[in-house]
């Protein structure tokens, strides 16, 4: 029984099948340039050792000598290699593009359809590592797929021209093409595997670092700790050097294997060739060198075998973690709480406020609801059914939501609004801007709604980054929506406004209000209130205790 295909090698295989055709077309393409370059090195010692000897044998030998074939058949040879090579690297990186450029989304949408525990814990820089240096190495797969065609197409131009001079010479090169592979796979396996794996992770552990470093850059140069973040960057840089010097070392021995055995071999074809015509053995011995080179490609490939098995590894964790979709429908829209056996039925359109101290899970249980925390089993349930045995992509449609911690693309105001609505149309946009009272704002801003807003929204106060996400969560047609501390840092004008829009909002469309608050103001648009607390509480039908969502 064969062994389970891991998700990154069934991707690839995908992807291969879907670009079979251009894939052939650059194996062929690889194979004719590595024959014609066996080929065209081979005739040409042929014929300039040839001409050299009719010359010495005097006039009579050179008018006998027919210099026009061979001329044609090399500058033929030398025209067909260049084009090949140039048909070989423009289709076979086009259709390695092409098969990244789909290999890419899938990652993504794994990482996003994981579960929560899995893909929220993966840092922003880890992530990136994930999708673009591990997605970079198993370009591998793609690039080099050729590698094995030309060297068989190499080999066998030699075979057929080392044959015309010397049954012992062909199998001379036989041995030295097989010795050269199998040290070749024997130093990739043993001296490159480890150091191309660590490298791998070494540079991962570096972008996260550098990544989460920058973006508290303001807070470690206030606390003075810039120094001891700068000697800690650099210790990691130094095990991605000292891993890196040691790939390149197998690289060295790699490359030293190549010339070195190609000497070696070719003279030893020239001596095997010495009873045959000097043209021939001149033939044999150049053949014999350049086929043994046209395998530098597979040699490089056993070489980058390491890397790419780690990148395969690494990308395995990311598809393997994401979840089948349900074959079910959409759920109802009635929600239901269970805190401590007692159920709490949450139906379309009511509006309910969620309070209680800090810590006693409100935003998590908002979390839960839209599958970015996994809550305890029974604790939700949507239309009857656990939260957790349903489709996350159709509970998500449920909820359009404005978290607390307001994230930002970095991107133009209209960018930030489509990720909600990315059909909505400029008016529907400046609708949910007067909403969130952001309208004055965007249309202060040079390019209004193709105002570039920065890196998670580095041009916008904090106050106007929340407002922004409110509007986009108005934005989303969904049943239900959930505003986490909509109105916080907000002065008390403005949050009457917001108040009065959201009231107005809300009557017009008939959603469902799930709200999070400390202050007071807000809790005038909810109907029902759900206290949560910390810590259980006797005769209390609610048990905070019993909410608490894992944290990642």
């Amino acid at each position: 029984m064969s062994a389970p295909v891991s998700p990154t090698r069934a991707l690839v295989r995908r992807e291969r099948r879907r670009q079979a055709g251009e894939f052939a077309i650059a194996a062929g393409s690889a194979a004719g340039t590595a024959a014609a370059a066996a080929l065209l090195l081979g005739l040409s010692g042929w014929f300039l050792t040839g001409a050299a000897l009719a010359g010495a044998a005097g006039p009579v030998a050179i008018s006998a000598f027919n210099y026009l074939l061979p001329s044609a058949a090399i500058r033929f040879l030398a025209i067909a290699r260049t084009g090949l090579r140039y048909t070989e690297r423009l289709v076979g990186h086009a259709a390695a593009l092409k098969a990244l450029a789909e290999i890419r989304p899938a990652l993504f949408a794994g990482l996003a359809a994981a579960p929560p525990s899995r893909s929220l814990s993966l840092s922003s820089g880890e992530a990136t590592a994930r999708l673009v240096q591990d997605v970079d190495a198993i370009q591998d797969l793609f690039v080099r797929s050729a590698a094995p065609w030309a060297a068989l197409a190499s080999a066998a131009a030699a075979v057929a021209l080392i044959a015309l001079a010397s049954w012992p010479a062909v199998l001379l090169f036989l041995a030295a093409l097989a010795a050269q592979i199998g040290v070749g796979a024997w130093i990739g396996r043993t001296r490159s595997r480890a150091p191309a794996a660590l490298a791998l992770k070494a540079a991962g552990a570096l972008k996260d670092r550098l990544q989460v470093f920058a973006a508290a850059a303001p807070e470690l140069r206030c606390f003075g700790m810039s120094d001891a973040v700068v000697e800690h960057l650099m210790s990691l840089e130094a095990d991605l050097g000292d891993a890196r010097r040691r790939g390149w070392n197998a690289v060295a021995e790699m490359g030293a294997l190549q010339p070195a055995l190609t000497g070696v071999t070719a003279a030893g074809v020239l001596a095997l060739c010495l009873h045959a015509p000097p043209a021939l053995t001149a033939l044999a011995a150049l053949t014999a060198a350049i086929a043994l080179d046209g395998a530098g490609g597979l040699l490089l490939a056993l070489d980058r075998a390491g890397a790419v098995d780690e990148a395969a590894e690494r990308l395995d964790e990311v598809l393997a973690a994401a979840p089948q979709r349900s074959s079910r429908g959409a759920p109802s829209a009635t929600i239901e709480i269970v805190l401590n056996g007692h159920s709490h039925c949450l139906a379309s359109g009511e509006r309910w406020a969620l309070i209680g101290p800090s810590g006693a899970g409100k935003t998590s249980l908002l979390d839960g609801l839209v599958r970015l925390r996994d809550p305890p089993p029974g604790a939700i349930r949507i239309g009857g059914e656990d939260i957790a045995e349903l489709d996350a992509g159709a509970v998500r449609a449920l909820f359009s939501y404005a978290p607390q911690d307001a994230r930002m693309i970095a991107g133009t105001v209209r960018e930030n609004l489509a990720l909600a609505g990315p059909s909505a149309d400029d008016e529907a946009m400046w609708r949910v801007l007067a909403l969130a009272e952001l309208e004055k704002k965007v249309c202060e801003l040079p390019a209004r709604l193709d105002a570039w807003i920065g890196e998670g929204g580095s041009s916008l106060s904090g106050g106007e980054r929340r407002r922004l996400s409110l509007a986009r969560a108005l934005l989303r047609p969904a049943p239900w929506l959930l505003l986490d501390e909509p109105t916080e840092s907000l002065d008390t004008a403005t949050e009457a406004r917001i108040l009065d829009h959201l009231a107005a909002h809300l009557a017009v469309t008939g959603q469902g209000l799930i709200l999070v608050t400390h202050r007071p103001a807000p809790l005038a648009l909810a109907e029902r209130t759900l206290r949560l607390d910390i810590g259980p509480r006797a005769g209390s039908p609610i048990a905070p205790s019993a909410l608490t969502l894992p944290q990642i």
